[in-house]
């Protein structure tokens, strides 16, 4: 049995640059895993992605040309159908037999055995081990139909689809080419490498030399992993040689690894006159429409300077270096007009422009939300002691920058600018800085708005968002979030606990949709709705911090109102769950909570002339003695020591399970019982509902 390692190569147009990587990783993750499903590599078999601008490319190790014979064994049909009454075979089997091409003598080896509830007949045979001449270019077209492709295109003649035309096709088994037909191509050993560095078309000798090959004779770097650090060295090189640095690189490196083959870093620079600009707007200008990497001295400061990752190395890069001066040139340019252009007419000025400028067909305008947003953060600043009039100031002009011409050419710079403009028109910092940090946090892990203001502001911002959309039916539904609710969510949450902020999320709901116009918000239950979901999300946001599930639960089923207090209940749970008396607590509590569903009417307070037993009577002691020292830690929010004064309890509540019906015959003693179970739940599940912590 031949075994080898196979190359399979796609060489295509200019591949989208951004999905280059997912691209090439599942392109060679689903050709490994089809071999492997056909046992013509082992499930251990190395394989090597390939990525580059025009090409996918995978090399998989100890590839067999023919996988080994197997011995597989299938269902035929029942007995009573198959076999006679002389058990002799029916019409039915002999001509079952037939289709699949089974010998007639066959039938003594047939195995009898139950499958289900009656006997069945099962044949047993040798079947020969797939082909790879047979089946690859089967394995390549299920791989090209599982990549995340949205769109396909056609070319030329033919039927063939695709991201981009695709031009030759490669399997090499070892030194042979394996015969395919995949996209209308037929399979070859022909690759190219550099459009311009590489010596034309290269013939591969084996599948293991397709990588040296193109390294030595294509002038390519194919692995896109290798490509990235390779210019990512080179990069940093380059800065330090500069004596300069690179800030958030990481996704613009991606990109760029993406777009060349054969990376070679040089040295730019513009007038140091276009510093006057924000150097937002530069940097944006250079990174998103010339794929450049600016370059910051020690303070983050943007320099005159910046590095280009070309895709030729030249021994003389005078050229490359004045070109790339050459087209930033007019981009700076616009970016320096936008900004003195805007600084011409005030952020209150731009208000007007506004109001026909929809936000939501049913939430109406831009101008209609600036007000409810200018109320919303000024009655949260109060909430907070903070400065009211700067938040909703800062409220009111947080969405000027909107109809701004330097946002209209880069949305991505909105609040950004509207900080800059803000403190060009002489607004106060607390204002201008409030503007800016209203956006946060946008992702996972970004910077909090800092202060209570900036707080207000982003609070208003999120929750106006939350209110209006649950309020009007539009909900997230599966992985459909086309309004960004579950990143809202997730800021408000962040910014009430990480912050942290003495606000009670239910009043904020109430206050947020109390700013809407009367008749506006008609979704049935959407607060109570907001809650639950902001609540998962919670769920999901702390679980993602490796706190524990039953911990979460505890803590959120009494679905706290102060966020910024759920890290130290979580906290203390975690402590009260070290504890030895944690586990019988948690599992009389779950029995507490049952007997309390069960009740016939609502407890009211325990009679102690009621009480009969010794057990319930030291029970009745012990909750009035250690009530008032739990309320006073929890009041104090020592949710740590409010725990462990519940443990000791511990006794008295097993003793009382152990000597004690509570349901008893007689009405008043029972009810007078399940009246002392609630009070002791009520004490005990004041920080967390102990019960979700029983097994």
């Amino acid at each position: 049995m031949t075994v080898a390692t196979l190359l399979v190569e796609l060489l295509t147009e200019e591949l989208p640059p951004k999905a280059l990587p997912r691209l090439g990783e599942t392109f060679a993750t689903r050709i490994a895993e089809g071999l492997k499903a056909k046992g013509l590599a082992p499930v251990d078999a190395a394989f090597r992605s390939f990525a580059s601008p025009r090409r996918l490319a995978v090399t998989v190790a100890q590839v067999a040309a023919e996988a080994a014979a197997k011995e597989v064994t299938e269902k035929l049909m029942p007995v009573s159908v198959a076999l006679d009454a002389e058990g002799k075979p029916t019409p039915a089997l002999l001509k079952k037999m037939e289709a699949k091409g089974i010998a007639a003598e066959a039938v003594a080896r047939f195995e009898r055995r139950l499958d289900g509830k009656a006997e069945a007949l099962f044949h047993t045979a040798m079947v020969p081990g797939a082909k790879l001449a047979d089946v690859l270019s089967g394995v390549v077209q299920d791989a090209i139909k599982a990549l995340p492709i949205p769109k396909v295109m056609r070319w030329g003649d033919g039927d063939a689809t695709f991201v981009r035309p695709v031009h030759k096709l490669t399997l090499l088994h070892g030194a042979e080419v394996v015969p395919g037909r995949v996209l209308d191509l037929d399979s070859g050993r022909t690759s190219r490498g550099h459009r311009f560095m590489s010596r034309g078309d290269l013939s591969i000798a084996t599948a293991d030399a397709y990588e040296p090959t193109l390294l030595a004779e294509g002038k390519v770097i194919p692995n896109f992993a290798e490509r990235r650090a390779d210019i990512e060295r080179q990069l940093l090189a380059e800065a330090a040689k500069q004596g300069a640095l690179l800030n958030e690189y990481a996704d613009l490196l991606d990109e760029v690894a993406a777009l060349v083959e054969h990376p070679t870093v040089y040295v730019g620079e513009f007038e140091a006159e276009f510093l006057a600009v924000p150097q937002e707007c530069l940097i944006l200008t250079m990174r998103a429409n010339q794929k450049y990497f600016p370059l910051f001295d020690g303070a983050g400061k943007l320099l005159n300077r910046f590095l280009i990752v070309s895709n030729m190395q030249v021994a003389d890069p005078i050229n490359i270096v004045a070109g790339n001066a050459r087209v930033v040139r007019p981009r700076l340019s616009d970016a320096r007009f936008f900004f003195e252009q805007d600084k011409k007419q005030k952020l209150e000025a731009r208000l007007p422009r506004l109001a026909p400028v929809v936000y939501h067909n049913k939430l109406g305008s831009q101008l209609e939300r600036v007000e409810r947003l200018e109320a919303l953060a000024g009655a949260i600043a109060a909430q907070l002691h903070g400065d009211v009039a700067a938040a909703k100031r800062a409220a009111r002009l947080a969405k000027a920058d909107l109809v701004t011409d330097m946002v209209g050419e880069f949305p991505e710079l909105q609040g950004i600018m509207g900080r800059y403009y803000a403190l060009a028109d002489g607004e106060g910092e607390v204002v201008a800085d409030a503007i800016q940090a209203h956006y946060q946090p946008r992702f996972a892990g970004d910077a909090l708005p800092a202060g209570n203001v900036a707080a207000a502001v982003a609070l208003a911002d999120k929750l106006d968002a939350l209110v209006g959309f649950f309020g009007i039916g539009m909900v997230p539904t599966g992985d459909k979030d086309p309004f960004a609710l579950r990143r809202a969510a997730l800021g408000v949450l962040r910014i009430l606990m990480e912050a942290p902020l003495p606000l009670e999320l239910p009043r904020l709901i109430d206050t947020a949709a109390a700013g809407f116009k009367p008749g506006l918000l008609t979704a049935e239950g959407f607060a109570a709705q907001l809650q639950d979901f902001m609540y998962e999300r919670l769920k999901n946001l702390l679980r993602e911090t490796g706190r524990d599930g039953a911990v979460i639960d505890a803590v959120l089923a009494l679905r706290p109102a102060r966020i910024d207090l759920v890290p130290a209940k979580l906290a203390a749970v975690e402590a009260f769950r070290a504890l030895p008396e944690a586990e019988a607590l948690a599992a009389a509590n779950k029995r507490i909570v049952n007997i309390l569903k069960k009740a016939e009417s609502t407890p009211g307070e325990p009679d102690l002339a009621l009480l009969q037993e010794a057990a319930e009577k030291a029970l009745f002691r012990q909750v009035v003695e250690v009530a008032p020292l739990v309320r006073s830690h929890v009041a104090n929010e020592d949710y740590t020591d409010a725990l462990r004064a519940l443990a000791g309890l511990r006794a008295a509540v097993d003793q009382f399970f152990e000597d004690v019906m509570v349901m008893a015959e007689e009405p008043l003693t029972r009810a007078n019982r399940i009246a002392l179970l609630a009070q002791l739940a009520g004490l005990m599940n004041q920080v967390a509902d102990i019960s979700r912590l029983s097994a």
